[in-house]
């Protein structure tokens, strides 16, 4: 693997800004970035990734490797969440094995977002189904985790109206609506539209995704006491688990498509947890579930391995096998 690129990403401005929110709580700082401005950014980066990717979209011609790829997708959010339940379960309650198979059967798009930011520095691009696929991968794996937690868990009915609750939720979520709708919005605006609004989706957006990983540095040190008081466990499957997805994926999607940027990105979203969707359906869905556990696994340890160690060598597998 070449290291020059692990380098690179270590000093990354984004993977930086996002160490500088860790210091900012551990200084005891009053750096805090608004609650309402974090929701407007965030809201702004899945509009931006799923208009640009609509757009790509509307350069490609529906194949028989796009559908294949689809369903690769959505096979890997439910393959994801199901194996990592029952390993998840030999050592935590039912509710945070589910909650984190949930959580890492599902994707992170702002770490989609990064990787598109990655492949951009090695002047590749991403294709835009890999925007819908993203968006797809969501619901599977929350579904997936609700399911496992009532068949290893009979609670009663208050608890099964919750759950139709959630699956409700998982299909509708902010999050995913925005990014689906952005991508349809990008599919059929024409290219003078889309240069239009350009400055917007492109020129300042990386400045918007350092502010926001900003943003997550901070939430993550603040939920990080929580975290450590679990054990070595959590800590050990936040970090090697996601590695062992990605890069077997990248390796494997090869079944599915050929070409090096889509298989690279099919190992970042195997690699990847949410801690946007999968949070606000569990909060709904299974209360009893430990937010202080699941959150940090995905936010403090999964997403920095993630952005330092994993895309290098994800890329690396995709473009040497």
């Amino acid at each position: 693997m070449n290291f020059n690129l692990l380098i690179e990403n270590l000093t990354n401005p984004a993977l930086l800004f996002f160490i500088l929110g860790i210091v900012a709580v551990y200084v005891k700082s009053d750096l805090e970035i608004p609650s309402n401005s974090s929701k407007f950014i965030s809201l702004y980066l899945l509009f931006c990734i799923g208009f640009k990717g609509g757009q790509e979209l509307a350069h490609e011609h529906f194949t028989l490797e796009i559908m294949w790829s689809m369903l690769f997708g959505i096979a890997l959010s439910v393959g994801v969440a199901t194996y990592t339940f029952f390993i998840l379960k030999q050592k935590l309650n039912i509710f945070d094995a589910g909650a984190i198979a949930a959580a890492y059967g599902s994707v992170s798009a702002v770490t989609f977002v990064t990787a598109t930011n990655y492949l951009e520095s090695q002047q590749m691009a991403v294709h835009g189904h890999m925007v819908a696929i993203m968006a797809l991968m969501e619901s599977p794996a929350i579904i997936t985790g609700l399911i496992l937690i009532s068949i290893f868990y009979k609670g009663n009915d208050a608890e099964k109206i919750k759950k139709r609750h959630a699956l409700k939720h998982s299909f509708t979520n902010g999050s995913v609506l925005l990014i689906l709708g952005s991508l349809v919005i990008g599919l059929i605006a024409s290219q003078k539209h889309a240069e239009g609004i350009k400055p917007f989706t492109t020129d300042i957006f990386k400045g918007f995704l350092a502010i926001f990983l900003l943003d997550m540095g901070i939430a993550s040190g603040r939920n990080l006491n929580s975290f450590m008081s679990n054990g070595i466990f959590p800590l050990l499957f936040a970090i090697f688990i996601p590695l062992l997805n990605g890069t077997i994926v990248s390796l494997i999607s090869s079944v599915v498509t050929d070409d090096i940027s889509n298989r690279f990105m099919f190992g970042v979203l195997a690699a990847s947890a949410s801690y946007i969707a999968v949070p606000a359906a569990m909060k709904i869905a299974v209360p009893k579930a430990n937010v202080g556990l699941f959150l940090p696994m995905a936010l403090a340890i999964t997403f920095p391995i993630n952005i330092t160690i994993g895309m290098p060598l994800y890329f690396w597998v995709a473009s040497n096998y």
